[in-house]
């Protein structure tokens, strides 16, 4: 019979804007503060009681490399007897981290797991292929590894290699999301954002980072209106497009964690979990309707859990574009309002490797603040997947 798996704590960093406040901060010291501020949280652990650290990371070709959980550990004033390892999905991995964590768990491998996520998209650093002989006489040319496709096969199906906002004009095409329904999105997420700070619903999942002067997400922009939203034009299709900035997530910088263990954690950590993981799911589409993933992730899980859509009460999904979202929202045929009641990715930022963790942090807040009893947290994935998880709340 399998462990339960619990969440017993989650924290993150704000996320600062691309060259904005955390620009000047290395992605592995990021993911050494929230591992640190997760022991430091709970007084009666041991660190050395730790089983792993697992932290996801989508790019991984700059000081994030040569396995940053290993190196955050390290920075982080762990024991150098806890392992580490890294987990890349993309836009996914921390919440892949946290799936290949609980089933650590749940497997009897493990009674405690510090799982999260990193990236720096602001330091993502510049490539170019080995020349393949001594002095090429031609010209080469550095490639950004900040996001997206880069070094692509030429053998790939050219229809999956488009960039992720055409591929989001392809989804709210076939889908049939209109600019003013992104728009509408894109702004309930900054209100919603703005309005969760104010009431201090983030209080106890965000801390600053030592050195910075940044106390909140950088990206949001409670001052926005539906007038300056459809003033931006599309930046794919500039004839019939509709994705823009203003309905797109940033490019940021940041960290998340949570702390996973089983309940013999309980004793080792003297406290009582926030919330149990009761399902997990992952699936796979055409990549250029990579934004469409998460529908079938989501509904895999529930299955596994037990549970319907009827009875879930607060979603997670990370807002990679509105249209992606609402199209997820639409198939699914719940409430909007109980999707990103506390913001999203729009308003929050999308620092990659760490918006799994976040998500699933911010969901087992939810539930907390909420008193709901059930909640899935999901995210779209680069390349056609999309990955999810569902969280049973200990408090109700």
């Amino acid at each position: 019979m399998a462990t339960e798996v619990y969440l017993y704590d989650a924290v993150r960093t704000p996320f600062g804007k691309y060259g904005g406040a955390l620009a000047g901060v290395r992605p592995d010291d990021l993911a050494a503060h929230v591992l640190r501020t997760l022991v430091d949280r709970v007084p009666p652990l041991d660190p050395s009681t730790v089983d792993e650290i697992v932290l996801g990371n989508a790019n991984g070709a700059g000081e994030d490399n040569r396995n940053v959980a290993r190196m955050a550990g390290l920075l982080a004033g762990l024991p150098t007897s806890v392992p580490a390892t890294t987990v890349n999905r993309l836009c996914g991995s921390s919440l892949d981290a946290a799936m290949v964590a609980s089933r650590q768990i749940a497997l009897g491998e493990a009674d405690l797991v510090l799982v999260g996520g990193v990236e720096s998209m602001s330091r993502a650093p510049r490539v170019m292929p080995k020349p393949e002989k001594s002095y090429p006489a031609g010209d080469a040319t550095l490639v950004s590894t900040t996001l997206g496709w880069r070094l692509a096969n030429p053998r790939m199906n050219p229809e999956w290699t488009v960039s992720l906002g055409e591929a989001t004009e392809l989804l709210g095409v076939r889908e049939q999301v209109s600019r003013e329904a992104q728009d509408a999105f894109a702004l309930r997420s900054h209100r919603a954002a703005a309005r969760a700070w104010d009431e201090g619903f983030y209080d106890d999942l965000v801390v600053t980072v030592p050195g910075v002067g940044l106390a909140r997400d950088e990206s949001i922009r409670p001052d926005t209106t539906p007038e300056k939203l459809a003033s931006l034009q599309p930046v794919f299709r500039k004839a019939d497009g509709t994705v823009t900035a203003g309905n797109s997530s940033p490019l940021n910088d940041g960290a998340s964690a949570v702390l996973l263990g089983s309940p013999a954690a309980r004793g080792m950590l003297g406290r009582a979990p926030v919330a149990r993981f009761a399902g997990r799911g992952a699936a796979a589409t055409d990549p250029q309707y990579f934004g469409f993933a998460p529908v079938e992730a989501a509904n895999a899980a529930l299955k596994r859990a037990g549970i319907s859509w009827a009875d879930v009460g607060a979603v997670e999904l990370n807002e990679a574009f509105a249209a992606q979202t609402v199209a997820c929202i639409n198939a699914w045929g719940i409430d909007p309002d109980i999707v990103n009641a506390h913001g999203g990715a729009i308003a929050i930022g999308h620092p990659l490797g760490a918006s799994g963790t976040r998500v699933l942090g911010t969901l087992a807040g939810s539930l907390r603040a909420s008193g709901e009893h059930w909640g899935v947290a999901a995210i779209c994935i680069g390349v056609g997947q999309g990955l999810a998880v569902v969280l049973e709340n200990s408090e109700t």
